[in-house]
């Protein structure tokens, strides 16, 4: 990868880690509503997968959704808005720190509903199919969703029409607060299955953005030649427990401290150091992150509350069905 690609990965990844924690912060300060579940150690999934992927590319992802909306183009002012639920939040304030969209990129939503998204990112493969757009669908999910009924269906029906959709499990070893290797009778929860379905299983290391970049990369362009779907298993680890109220403390300390040495932001800056790039560059990078994030805190402390007359728009009126007709 090119050193200037490779700085902007960084950069990016380096973005999303100081918004994750100044949700966290705000959090703490009781600024934010409700919880929020942290993505502090995935960023290279994201931003990896995002610098493979095309603009009209559809992407869906988890409640654990932050990064991937970014990556996707979604800025730390709207994101935090959101978390705060200011009117200039992503959603208006109607979604929150589960449920970030950006329709106009084409990023189709964070679901709180563990495994819901994967059938949806498969009606968008079958939608491009249809159209002959060429377009990718790809869903986000974690290790705990290889144990929901949707994703095997969605591997299957996916499978059988060979529709361009791409599958990425995100395997932090942790299903909310259950290690997955208790649960599941393969080693590796996503990778292990796809098989079954005909689909190719790979695995990545989930924390290094350019090993995640060339694979997505590769499976993309399979995909669009019309070879059908694959599945992507990216180990990663989160830094934070499954959510605010959560601290984690059923993890080893010492899997924990192993995990915490493997930083997606470590492993860039080495690459970065490799290729030859100027330290300051790399601190001036960080230094743009931390300005960019802080006014983004900033002005979402200052934003207003949304127009209580906006809680009508964008619902059906009957709450049933009538819309159809």
């Amino acid at each position: 990868m090119e050193p200037a690609a490779l700085l902007a990965l960084y950069e990016r990844m380096a973005l999303i880690r100081r918004t994750e924690k100044a949700a966290h912060d705000l959090f703490l300060q009781g600024l934010v509503k409700g919880t929020t579940h942290l993505a502090a150690g995935h960023e290279a999934i994201a931003v990896g997968a995002s610098a493979a992927l095309r603009d009209d590319d559809y992407v869906f992802a988890t409640y654990r959704g932050h990064h991937h909306a970014m990556a996707r183009g979604a800025t730390p002012e709207e994101c935090l808005a959101e978390l705060m639920s200011r009117a200039t939040g992503l959603c208006g304030a109607k979604g929150g720190s589960m449920h970030l969209t950006k329709a106009a990129t084409n990023m189709l939503g964070s679901y709180a509903i563990v495994g819901a998204h994967l059938p949806m990112a498969v009606g968008a493969a079958w939608s491009a199919k249809l159209r002959g757009t060429g377009q990718l669908a790809v869903a986000f999910f974690g290790d705990g969703a290889t144990n929901i009924g949707a994703f095997h269906e969605a591997l299957n029906l996916a499978a059988v029409w060979k529709l361009p959709v791409l599958f990425v499990c995100e395997n932090n070893l942790y299903m909310e607060y259950t290690p997955i290797a208790d649960v599941t009778a393969v080693p590796r929860p996503a990778a292990d299955r796809a098989p079954a379905y005909g689909i190719p299983g790979e695995v990545v290391d989930g924390n290094d953005a350019v090993s995640v970049q060339e694979t997505v990369a590769r499976l993309a362009r399979r995909a669009r030649a019309g070879d059908g779907p694959a599945l992507l298993e990216a180990e990663t680890y989160r830094h934070f427990g499954h959510s605010r109220s959560d601290p984690a403390t059923y993890r080893p300390a010492e899997e924990v401290e192993r995990w915490l040495k493997h930083d997606p932001l470590d492993i860039a800056r080495g690459r970065l150091v490799e290729a030859g790039v100027p330290e300051e560059r790399v601190t001036e990078a960080d230094e743009r992150a931390r300005s960019v994030v802080q006014e983004a805190v900033d002005a979402a402390k200052n934003a207003p509350p949304p127009d209580p007359r906006e809680a009508f728009t964008d619902v059906w009126a009957d709450g049933g069905a009538a819309w159809r007709t």
